[in-house]
């Protein structure tokens, strides 16, 4: 299992849109096969700025996703919002503490 972090920052005006989409998209999303956990995070200093976390069985499961036409309906929606260029990240967690 890895943990794909992405970074979106958006326009003011945009953020509720942006919520409104996710809100609508957010179970499909975490029904894709092999995702096991979504997120979404706020920054708490810059509300313009935001992170989705998502738990991945495989890679491919997660290409499969990004490939799907899910993705490219939310993808092509979000990206009008930004104000800045997305940053994205696959990583392997290596301790959890509970």
């Amino acid at each position: 299992m890895f943990i794909r972090i992405v970074k979106m920052s958006f326009h003011e005006k945009h953020i509720q849109d942006f919520l409104s989409m996710f809100e609508e998209k957010k179970t499909f999303i975490r029904a894709s096969k092999g995702c096991n956990l979504l997120e979404l995070y706020q920054d708490k200093t810059n509300p313009e700025i935001f992170f989705t976390y998502s738990y991945w069985e495989k890679e491919q499961d997660l290409e499969n996703y990004r490939n799907s036409d899910l993705f490219k309906d939310v993808w092509a929606k979000t990206k009008i919002f930004f104000n800045d260029k997305p940053l994205a990240w696959s990583v392997d967690k290596k301790v959890s503490l509970q």
